[in-house]
Formats: structure tokens, C-alpha cells, sequence
């Protein structure tokens, strides 16, 4: 199975997880996805692609800066008539090229913890500053809805008596620290979401995203997920850089595409978790499934090491656990998680192995 194929099947899942109600909400839409080219961007940009005019969808705009540099898949996405791709900041951008866009798709993000901490004040910037040029440029164009990518990091490090995580937990979160800049920015969003529909009935929807992976996600992102796929892919040891014993719940990409198109086809305010709530792991369970993976595929043959990391705060406030409470979602949008963790990592492993 080459990488097209697998990402057919993945877009293919999308499409048959949305209602027919969903699918017409669509017809006669323009779309403005920021931040488009990131790991979430591929799948949800690909759909628009493969689906978008079918759907009756009237044009996407795709906006990014490229801050880790412009990947091969835009050539395609450029020659999509559907689509107008444009370079840009949108803390920055003239946003008037997508003025009559009325589906807009915020992700526009550095979501990795160590490029976040690099880049802090470009963190913030584009989490809080840049909702805020769209909220107020938006705010009287009678929009369908514009969809705020947060993250499950809200949360911080949960108390254990609420993991599985309701949407209802206000979180346990270091204002002051390495992973501020992320975490502290997301709920400012969230918290100006809330006011611009409140005060000027703004229709947002927010989704709090729980350790997304598969196609899109690059092997240089620097999480786990991407970490081991290289190390496999290079014929490495599986480094972890921790003791291993932290848990997490892992969400295959087309799983979490076809909820936030959900999300943001429901055309109101409200919060939602996004992510798998069944196969809650450690670390060195997920290495120990990329190994398994790798074996089968490619005759990998590495063992599992641990080191330091050289960023000396990868792990300060690093979450214990982190698994989301679906049932919010589950009742209100029929969202159901289709693709395990083992399935889902052979998939991602086999479309680097055959991508360009």
C-alpha cells in the first residue's frame, strides 16, 4: 500500500464520518484555513481537495508563513482550482484576500513543546493576537463559523480524580513556566472566543485536541509520535526522553479531521475534547508498538534507549496523564474514534516510508 492509497482511505473515512446534514452544510461555503500547511493542516487541507468542489464548497483560502519551511504537497494543493494559496502571517496578513470567506479554520500554531519554547512570543502571537485580527475582522461579515484549534494542554497536569478529562475542568496550569507560552495562550483564545459570542453573538466553536499523529505530522516535529516514526525510519534506536512512564491517549489523524469538520459544521458556540479516549498508554507502550510496527513493515531491528534531551525543560510541567472525557461530543455529534493506536502508527510509518 503506497502512501495515495492510504491517504484515499483516510479521506474516504472523513467524508463517510459526516451526515448528510453535515455534508449540505458545506454546499456553497468559503472556507480560510490558517496555518494550513502544519501537521492537522495536510488532512483537512487534503479533503478539501479531494472533496471540496464535490461538496459544492465555493472556495478555500489556505494561509501560512512556512515557519518550518513551505512542504512538497503545497505544489499539489496550488494547482487545486478550488484553491488560493497565500504566504502570510496572520498576525500580520491583510486579511481582506479572504473577506468573503464565512468557514474559517484557525490552527495557525507552533504546537510542539520544543519549538514552542523557542519561539514563545511567536507562539502567543499566533494563538491569541492572531484569533483576535480574525474575531474583529469577521465580526460584522455574518459569518457561518470560525473553529479555534486549542489543546487538551488547557488542562495542564489534571488532578487524577478528573482523568478521563471533562471539558468542564478548568486545569492545573504553570503560568510562569517553560510551556507557559503554549498553555497560557490557548486559554486566553478560548477565553476571547467566549467573550466575542457572548458580546457580539460571534459564532466559534472551540476544540481542545488531545496527541494527534499520522499523515501530516513531520518527522521533525519533535514529539513523540514523529520521534519514534524517524528513529524507525532511519534504522535508530527509539530514544525517549523521559522515564517513560507517562500516559497518554493517541488520536489517528482522519479521526480527529472528520471531528473538528463536525465541530465546525455544527455552526455554534460550545467546547469540545478531540482525541481517543480507549488506549491509554505509556510512552514506552507507544515505543514499544513503533518497534513491533517496524519489524513487521521493514525488518526494523533497534531496541528502545533513554536519554537526555537537549533541551533541558522538555520535561518541566510535563503532564502525567492525559486522556479526554468523549461524552460531550460523542452525544452531541455521534463521534466515534475509528482507527487504533497500533493500526494508525503502521499506517503513518507506511505513507513516510512511500512519501516523497
Amino acid at each position: 500500500m503506497d502512501k495515495n492509497e492510504i491517504l484515499s482511505e483516510d479521506l474516504s473515512r472523513v467524508l463517510g464520518a459526516l451526515s448528510e446534514g453535515e455534508r449540505a452544510a458545506l454546499r456553497g461555503r468559503t472556507v480560510l484555513i490558517t496555518g494550513f500547511a502544519g501537521s492537522l493542516g495536510f488532512m483537512l487541507t487534503a479533503f478539501f481537495a479531494r472533496y471540496g468542489a464535490e461538496l459544492g464548497v465555493k472556495r478555500v483560502y489556505a494561509l501560512d508563513n512556512y515557519i518550518f519551511g513551505r512542504p512538497d504537497w503545497v505544489n499539489d494543493i496550488e494547482r487545486v482550482p478550488l484553491f488560493f494559496v497565500r504566504e502570510g502571517d496572520v498576525t500580520k496578513e491583510d486579511l481582506s484576500f479572504a473577506g468573503d470567506a464565512d468557514l474559517i479554520f484557525h490552527m495557525a500554531s507552533l504546537a510542539s513543546p520544543v519549538y514552542y519554547r523557542q519561539n514563545p512570543v511567536e507562539t502567543m502571537d499566533a494563538d491569541a493576537w492572531g484569533l483576535r485580527r480574525l474575531l474583529d475582522f469577521y465580526k460584522e461579515r455574518g459569518i457561518f463559523n470560525l473553529l479555534f484549534y486549542s489543546t487538551s494542554e488547557v488542562y495542564g497536569d489534571p488532578d487524577p480524580a478528573m482523568v478521563p478529562t471533562p471539558e468542564s475542568y478548568w486545569g492545573n496550569v504553570n503560568t510562569s513556566g517553560p510551556r507557559a507560552c503554549y498553555d497560557e495562550s490557548k486559554r486566553f483564545a478560548e477565553t476571547l472566543s467566549y467573550v466575542f459570542h457572548h458580546q457580539y453573538g460571534f459564532p466559534v466553536t472551540v476544540i481542545r485536541l488531545f496527541n494527534t499523529f499520522g499523515p501530516g505530522l513531520r518527522t521533525n516535529d519533535k514529539r513523540a509520535p514523529a520521534d519514534f516514526a524517524l528513529n524507525v525510519l532511519g534504522g535508530e534506536p527509539i530514544r525517549i526522553y523521559s522515564d517513560g512512564n507517562a500516559t497518554r491517549t493517541f488520536c489517528y489523524v482522519s479521526d480527529a479531521t472528520a471531528a473538528a469538520l463536525k465541530c465546525a459544521l455544527r455552526g455554534k458556540y460550545d467546547i469540545f475534547n478531540i482525541g481517543g479516549d480507549s488506549e491509554e498508554m505509556t510512552i514506552r507502550e507507544l515505543a514499544e508498538i513503533y518497534k513491533s510496527a517496524g519489524r513487521a513493515l521493514f525488518g526494523y531491528s533497534g531496541e528502545i534507549i533513554f536519554e537526555e534531551h537537549a533541551d533541558k525543560h522538555y520535561n518541566t510541567d510535563n503532564p502525567k496523564r492525559r486522556r479526554p472525557d468523549l461524552s460531550h461530543i460523542r452525544a452531541e455529534l455521534g463521534y466515534k474514534p475509528e482507527v487504533g493506536v497500533e493500526r494508525g502508527v503502521e499506517r503513518y510509518l507506511r505513507f513516510l516510508k512511500f512519501g516523497k
